[in-house]
């Protein structure tokens, strides 16, 4: 039986000690985040993780869904797993009260997020996909729509998804066929099919409200001529009962590697009602704002069965008994030593726990930049906010989940032949993991997009403030005792402006130089955003250790952990860089039948 602990201690740390949330008065609902409030809420939620979406999981993984008769069956558990989340308003912690929300911070929902996330990934994202759907209704849609769908929604009652792909159009959404025809009466006929649609269709909820990417005719080609529309499975009465059935259905469920508790549906609109979101041909401009609220969450993702298969490898490694330690016999009593001893699995479990702590510190600070953004007394740091926001995205999706993903497969390595069978949990930390990287934007395109657009955006104002903040640090910590943390930092952070400069300098006059070094870049980024996190964790440890702090243990862990990955892990800058300057030249000698 897989275990799992939700990481409370460490959320509090970064919370409270590294992040100083509860000082930060000058975002709203932040004031209120108390160690007594924040601590009670992740102790309830780590509960429900444990106790309620643990025991699922197995079981979601190896039942999967069924497509019976036009309804999906989730798999045993399912149902009352959602209940449980919904009668203790889960789904609404920083949502909206108007609509029935708790209101609190955007942040802790990513903190309770990673927790239920770890426990029981593909359950999750029934609920994942809700609240995006809920920012792109309550961002866009009209007072009568928010009326109708809200309430339900953040309830649970009623769930949400988003329908962006079709068969022969992923990325490139200017091929997008779907269409919506008009109709006198305000609403629209929506035709087409959508695949890959996570949470289509199952029986947890007594209504799905699908939001549909679709043309209209007669409007602009391309991605210019794409509006967004909420298709209900069934239609409200104006009482907000429910109404007649849609002609929506499920085709198909998607056979998958992985997320089998997910109900990843063929859907098929057959001239469904619908109703426009939003301005015509605009459709874009909500859709993103869902989207890039799910590529924070993929991100998460990635950073969570990262944390559930260090977990369990930890668990294995200190139990599992082969072999004798190279400096002499540690348990002498017994035939053998726990294979913890060995360096080579304390190099994976070092570079697990530095990824999985840091990632987890790196992701609840881009978390308060989207209150900060949406909540800060000051205009100009909003402003700020936003622009550093939007350059992370990309790299919380992309880093996360691509080393998410890494962490999972090396943490199946240290069970051995016994991680390959599917009598332990691991094998199925490694499938769910993998679709974070593909989904939400595959990381290529992740990289990609930050390089070419994220990074130049109001003139590079984002990477600035960036470099800004690690350079502030240093600038505060340029002493002997934070030496060791705060160099690497400084070198990798010169690295990474060394790679932009390459960039301007080249980029400009051939697009696949640049695009040739995106992903490296990408990394590069997300291992400096670690470093720094590290660093300021050190920091914290030093000084809870210079004063008497209960738990000295945790604090020693985490100035180790931190040596280690500015050590063994953040000289990968230097490869990465060296891999950006090569530039495309042997990436594109080949000739496409050459391949």
């Amino acid at each position: 039986m897989a275990i799992y602990n939700a990481p409370t201690q460490d959320a509090m740390f970064i919370l409270h000690e590294v992040l100083k949330v509860h000082d930060r008065s000058d975002i709203e609902g932040y004031a209120e985040l108390t160690d007594d409030l924040t601590g009670a809420v992740l102790e309830e939620a780590g509960k429900q993780a444990t106790e309620v979406l643990l025991p699922i999981n197995e079981v979601g993984d190896k039942q999967g869904c069924v497509l019976e008769n036009g309804v999906v069956r989730t798999p045993d558990g399912y149902k009352e797993a959602y209940k449980a989340q919904c009668e203790g308003g889960w789904p609404g912690i920083d949502l909206n009260p108007e609509y029935g929300g708790q209101g609190m911070p955007y942040l802790i929902n990513a903190v309770v997020g990673e927790f239920s996330s770890s426990a029981a990934m593909a359950f999750s994202m029934y609920q994942g996909l809700t609240h995006g759907a809920i920012k792109a209704i309550e961002g866009f849609g009209s007072d009568a729509q928010k009326d109708t769908y809200l309430p339900k929604m953040v309830s649970g009652e009623w769930t949400g998804t988003m329908n962006l792909t079709e068969p022969h159009c992923g990325t490139d959404l200017g091929l997008l066929r779907s269409k919506a025809e008009p109709q006198e009466d305000g609403s629209y006929k929506v035709s087409g099919q959508k695949i890959f649609i996570s949470s289509g269709e199952h029986d947890m909820a007594e209504n799905i409200v699908h939001l549909v990417l679709a043309k209209i005719p007669g409007g602009p080609e391309g991605v210019k001529g794409i509006s967004l529309f909420v298709v209900p499975k069934f239609l409200p009465n104006e009482d907000g009962s429910l109404g007649n059935r849609n002609s929506l259905s499920c085709g198909k469920i998607e056979e998958k590697m992985g997320i089998h508790g997910n109900s990843t549906c063929v859907m098929n609109y057959d001239e469904a009602t619908g109703w426009l979101i939003g301005d015509e041909h605009k459709g874009l401009r909500a859709m993103f704002l869902m989207m890039n609220e799910a590529r924070l969450l993929v991100g998460m993702q990635g950073l969570s069965q990262a944390s559930i298969a260090y977990q369990n490898a930890v668990d294995y490694a200190r139990e599992r008994v082969q072999g004798r330690a190279l400096d002499g016999d540690k348990f002498p009593d017994q035939k053998a030593d726990p294979i913890i001893v060995h360096p080579d699995v304390r190099r994976m479990l070092m570079d697990a726990k530095g990824f999985v702590e840091g990632g987890r510190a790196f992701y609840y600070w881009a978390s308060t930049l989207i209150d900060e953004e949406l909540h800060h007394e000051d205009e100009k740091n909003r402003e700020k906010a936003g622009l550093l926001i939007a350059l992370l995205t990309p790299v919380v999706k992309g880093f996360l989940t691509d080393k998410g993903f890494d962490t999972a497969v090396q943490m199946q390595q240290v069970f051995g032949g016994h991680g390959y069978t599917e009598d332990w949990s691991q094998s199925q930390y490694v499938r769910d993991a993998r679709i974070a990287m593909i989904y939400e934007g595959a990381n290529g395109i992740q990289a990609l997009d930050l390089i070419g657009r994220k990074l130049p955006q109001k003139g590079g104002a984002g990477m600035q403030t960036f470099f800004g903040l690690v350079k502030d640090f240093a600038k505060e910590n340029d002493g002997e005792e934070m030496a060791e943390f705060v160099g690497p930092v400084k070198n990798a952070s010169k690295e990474l402006q060394e790679a932009v400069m390459w960039f301007m300098q080249n980029g400009m006059k051939d697009p696949n130089q640049a695009a040739a070094g995106s992903t490296d870049f990408l990394y590069m980024f997300g291992h400096v955003a670690i470093a720094y996190m590290w660093a300021k964790m050190a920091k914290v440890a030093q000084e809870a250790l210079a004063g008497n702090c209960d738990n000295p243990a945790f604090y020693e862990a985490k100035i180790k952990t931190a040596r280690y990955y500015m050590q063994r892990v953040l000289p990968a800058t230097t490869a990465h860089l060296a891999r950006i300057k090569s530039g495309a030249d042997t990436v594109m000698a080949l000739d496409a039948e050459a391949f």
